[in-house]
């Protein structure tokens, strides 16, 4: 009985541990690689009005002597990243 006991705490531990282990999808990694003219035209599209809209021509600059892909996907993750902080702060402020 103590066996049986010992095998399903097992049983259950390693069936708890799979649930965190990471699944694998199969899916592709997503590349973003967009330059000038990509945003150019998908600003045109979502917004018709003010349409592309880059006073500062910071997608012109190379940052760190790297491409301006390169440059373009650094200025959207700085934008996310501190958009999400901004949140937290409202958040934090409310509370």
């Amino acid at each position: 009985a103590f066996d049986i006991m010992k095998l399903s705490i097992l049983a259950s531990l390693l069936g708890s541990a799979a649930a965190f282990a990471p699944a694998s999808t199969g899916r592709a990694a997503t590349q973003v690689s967009e330059t000038k003219d990509d945003l150019v035209s998908m600003a045109e599209k979502l917004n018709p009005v003010v349409k592309y809209f880059d006073p500062l021509d910071l997608t012109e600059s190379y940052l760190w002597g790297q491409s301006q892909e390169f440059t373009i996907g650094w200025l959207r993750q700085a934008e996310i990243k501190h958009g999400r902080v901004a949140m937290a702060a409202f958040v934090g402020y409310c509370v």
